[in-house]
């Protein structure tokens, strides 16, 4: 017999609404610094690899150790609202994949549990069918279009055997 209800914890309607509510509220917070890159802009401004954030890194190390050894055709303070801006996003990037990681899991074995419940349902629905009870034939014809004639088939012979 198949494990059942692998994940039992349900969300309230309160919870529902709560979640939708605060995702709003921070789509509607990022929104307007948010920008379209097109795939050519990507590959063309996404080469920062992770040697050059160790530059880029080391640069910033000079600038707030040795302040004097900066050169003064830099806009340091739009440099440094770039590093805060940066790390901001990669942290909340973070975050959201963590919880991305997390509601995938959830999903995952909620959508295992249907799945079984609709197997047990299916195997119900043969079974009153083959009692000839009004109304399972035709539900159980529209269940089996899910499961591959070969199957099917290979069943029906088990079942005639």
């Amino acid at each position: 017999m198949p494990l059942e209800n692998l994940n039992g914890l349900h969300y309230t309607a309160a919870e529902k609404t709560a979640v939708a509510a605060s995702l709003t509220t921070i789509e509607n917070a990022l929104l307007a610094k948010f920008k379209n890159l097109s795939a050519e802009e990507r590959t063309k401004y996404g080469s920062v690899n992770e040697q050059n954030k160790l530059f880029i890194n080391k640069v910033k190390d000079f600038r707030t150790n040795q302040p004097g050894l900066s050169s003064p055709d830099v806009d340091w303070t739009e440099f440094q609202n770039d590093i805060d801006s940066r790390e901001f996003l990669q942290t909340t990037i973070a975050r959201l994949e963590s919880m991305t990681q997390s509601l995938k899991n959830n999903k995952i074995l909620h959508d295992y549990d249907c799945y079984q419940t609709a197997l047990i349902e299916y195997d119900y629905t043969k079974y009153k069918a083959g009692t000839k009870a009004t109304g399972y034939e035709v539900k159980a014809a529209e269940l089996s279009q899910f499961f591959s004639k070969n199957s099917a088939a290979k069943k029906a012979e088990k079942s005639e055997i």
